[in-house]
């Protein structure tokens, strides 16, 4: 390969898309939903999300957050709610919630017991529900 054709760094939206997807696929993962069709969701979100930052690079550091939100309202309309909060041992299950829901440093969050439960990507670290 010519060394004056070598490919570069991605740009920093296109970093900021696949950390954003690396992210969102590391909890499904972690909770052993990646399956195709949701990973495909991810995807779609991913795709829409390029355009939205391509109007308002400044919001690349949502991306997160926004992508979690984007394919767990997608879950919820296909298979029902995720990620389930592994905190509440007792009660109806409920999923957990993004915060902030635009912002940066986005963490899922459980609303009934008031605690922040891992960032976004970080479930793995938690109890699968």
């Amino acid at each position: 390969m010519d060394p004056q054709h070598a490919p570069g760094p991605p740009p920093p939206l296109e970093q900021a898309l696949h950390a954003a997807r690396a992210l969102v696929l590391a909890d499904l993962m972690s909770r052993g939903v990646a399956e195709a069709d949701v990973v495909s969701l991810v995807e779609d979100s991913v795709a829409h999300r390029r355009w939205w930052v391509e109007q308002w690079p400044e919001g690349a550091g949502f991306l997160a957050g926004l992508v979690a939100q984007d394919v767990q309202d997608a879950l919820l309309e296909r298979y029902g709610r995720w990620p389930l909060c592994p905190v509440c041992g007792s009660g109806d299950p409920h999923a957990l919630e993004v915060e902030p829901e635009l912002g940066p440093d986005p963490h899922w969050v459980c609303h009934k017991a008031g605690v922040k439960v891992a960032a976004v990507g970080g479930l793995g670290g938690t109890a699968a529900s």
